[in-house]
Parts: structure tokens; sequence; C-alpha cells
């Protein structure tokens, strides 16, 4: 008989270049055990406690003890699960006070909570049935996946680059269609490469042009202005018309969010799949979620997350190191794809975790070092990150 089956071997070996492994830890915080890639086993972990500059845990909230009460008291009223979609049963107080919250602080009619980030993405664009989606080049997976699903022409153009922007609008208007409906899709904050959109600007465009804006706030939700993202910061809300962002990052929990108009949620409610055919959102994750978010607003976690930004930054730089973005996410340029390896090892030798950023993810021979503080990490753990860079910088002859 005919073999119709998948040779997986193969395929594994296909991916070596990029191969990822999981490494399990004790606990998500600033610092913690690791163990070596168990591939099946039981994980071990190992005596060393590491430092962890490799997070998206960017307020260092998941071990926060009033977060971890909000789950607790969640559990114990409401239940650990949803039990089906919110259209269904699985809707609670608890999802509707964190939808308040997050339209409260992204200054919109509205919001909804979704599974994950990727699937407000994936069910915001599929709902909308846009005609034309005009999206970066750098833009996360859920809107990259979101755009072929939802059928529409997708043009992509330069990362960040107005020019090939207006551009792109500029042919595209020439075709004379005047019945299709524009989209424009952005991360605010990109989580590969630290930059930040363009978005006023952006707004500018779509105004010009009659488009709408998606603005992915995943890695911003939380870290601005009244624990908002880069919409709050600019003041854009009346000009964004569709919001999104993760739960799972500065929140500490897990989910994601769509916030706009009382008739985009309406129609989300409606007819976003990965919406009405999810079981909804935990009540533990939406009270996480909602406590991480007050205390976002109401503490000083923003500010300290900031200054050990700037500490990091002005110490890398000060070494020699090429350090890109303008974020939260500290790129540490390297180029060469087995250098970017050699660097992450060589600090994580001395026990600091940072992430190796290669291709595809990034061009060829754009190879980088992400790092990631937290507002949790004292100032002698940025100086021992620090020093890990050093040291292995020299190591791999970077410095």
């Amino acid at each position: 008989m005919e073999d119709r089956g998948f040779d997986l071997e193969d395929r594994v070996t296909s991916l070596e270049a990029r191969r990822r492994t999981l490494s399990p830890a004790d606990r998500v915080a600033e610092r913690g055990h690791f163990a070596p890639p168990p591939e099946g086993d039981l994980p071990v972990l190992e005596s060393d406690e590491v430092l962890v500059f490799g997070s998206n845990n960017y307020l260092g909230l998941t071990t926060d003890q009033r977060v971890q009460d909000a789950a607790r008291q969640a559990a114990a009223t409401v239940g650990t699960g949803a039990g089906s979609s919110r259209p269904a049963t699985g809707d609670t107080l608890v999802h509707h006070d964190l939808e308040r919250q997050l339209a409260e602080v992204k200054g919109t009619d509205r919001a909804l909570s979704f599974s994950s980030g990727y699937a407000a993405n994936v069910g915001t664009l599929t709902a909308l049935e846009p005609d034309v989606v005009f999206s970066d080049e750098s833009n996360n997976a859920g809107i990259v996946d979101g755009c072929r699903l939802s059928g529409a022409d997708t043009v992509v153009y330069d990362h960040c680059s107005l020019e090939d922007l207006r551009s792109k609008l500029e042919t595209r208007a020439e075709r004379g269609d005047d019945d299709e409906s524009w989209l424009i899709a952005t991360d605010t904050v990109f989580g590969a490469v630290g930059t930040v959109a363009p978005l006023s600007s952006i707004c500018d465009l779509a105004e010009k042009f009659g488009a709408w804006v998606l603005a992915d706030e995943a890695h911003a939700t939380g870290l601005y202005a009244d624990g908002g993202g880069i919409v709050q910061a600019e003041g854009l809300e009346d000009c964004i018309d569709v919001q999104l962002g993760t739960l799972s990052m500065a929140l500490a929990s897990q989910g994601g969010y769509v916030a706009g108009s009382d008739a985009l949620i309406e129609c989300l409610i409606q007819d976003a799949r990965s919406f009405v055919s999810s079981t909804g959102l935990s009540p533990t994750a939406a009270a996480t979620a909602s406590e991480a978010l007050h205390v976002a607003r109401h503490s000083d976690a923003r500010e300290q997350l900031w200054e050990n930004v700037a500490h990091l930054r002005d110490g890398l730089e000060a070494m020699g190191f090429e350090v890109l973005g303008d974020s939260q996410i500290l790129p540490v340029v390297v180029g060469d794809r087995e250098d970017a390896t050699a660097l992450a090892d060589g600090i994580r030798e001395r026990n600091v975790v940072a992430t190796p950023i290669q291709p595809p993810k990034v061009p060829t021979g754009a190879s980088r070092v992400r790092v990631t503080p937290m507002a949790t990490h004292r100032p002698v753990d940025v100086v021992a990150c620090l020093e890990a860079f050093q040291a292995a910088g020299e190591e791999v002859g970077l410095l």
C-alpha cells in the first residue's frame, strides 16, 4: 500500500537551523532555576539560579501578591474555568469587570476578551472581512494569519516606512475601486526588533485615503500613559478604529482583547469565530489581568521598568554594542547567526538568560540578542546582566 503519511524526521532535520527547545523553569519571574531540554523525560532543575532578561513579563507582576490573590479569589468564588463559550454559559461578571477597565484605559466604548492575542487578531480580521489590508512586513503572526484567513488582498509595506505605505496606498487608489474597504494593520511596538510604529503619521495617511487603522498593542499594553499603550501615549484614541493587545505580557495573565466602538464589539460577539467557537477566557485569567492592569495604572511599576531600560541601554551602548529599538525591548545587534547564538550561550553560562533572534524573524545577516528587563529587576541585577554581556562579548570577539 502506498504510504500517504508524513516524513517528520526529514522535516525536523530541515528545521534544524532554527531549532527551538523547551527549557522548563520553576517559576515565571525575574530570576529562577531552569532545566535542560528534557525531550520527553521529566525535567531536572539545575542548581544555579539565573537572571531572566528574555521574558515579556515586563512589569514582573506574575509574582505580585495582589495579582496572585486576585486569581485565588476568582478561582474560589467563580471557578477555575469558563466551562463553555461566552455566548453559551461561559460569561461571568469577572469578564465584564476586565473589559470595563480595558475600555476605560483604551478610551473606547467597549472591549472584548479573547482566549489569546492571536485569536483576537484572527477573529477580528476575519469578522471585518476587509477587501484590502496594508500590513507592516514585521507584523506579528496573528495579523499575518488573520489577513490570510480573511481572504483580503494583503499589501505588505516596508517596516515602519511611511513612504512605502503612502506609495502603496496611492497605487491601490489609482485602480479606482472606490467600494473597497481598506485597513492599515500594524503592531505599535514590534516584539522582535523593539521599534515603535509611526502611529500618528499612519493615522494621517489613513484619514487621507479613507482607510481604517488596526493597532496591535501586545508589547505596549500596560506600559504607557495610565496603563495604556502607544495609542494612549500619543493621544490617538479617536484615530484608531481597532485596538488589540494581549493579557499575557505586562498584564501577567493569559488571553487577548479587542477595544473599539459598540458596533465593532457587537460584530465580534456575533461573528468572530475564534470568540464564538472557543471556551471563554478563564475567570482566573480575567481576574489576574484586571488586577495587573490596576497595579500598572496605580503603582510605580512602569517607572521602575523604564529606569531599568535606560540603565541597561546606556550600559550596553557604553561597551560598544549597537542597541536598536525605541521601547523596553533592547535588541543587541550581532549580525552573524553563529555569533548571536554564541553570545546568548556565553551570557547563559554566566547565569543570565536573553534570547537570540534569528532569521526568518529578522533578515539574513541581521541576527541579534533580544534583551528585556523587568520592573522587578534590581539595579544589581542590571549590573550583573551588563557584566555577563561584557565578558561574553569579549569571549566571542564582538568587543
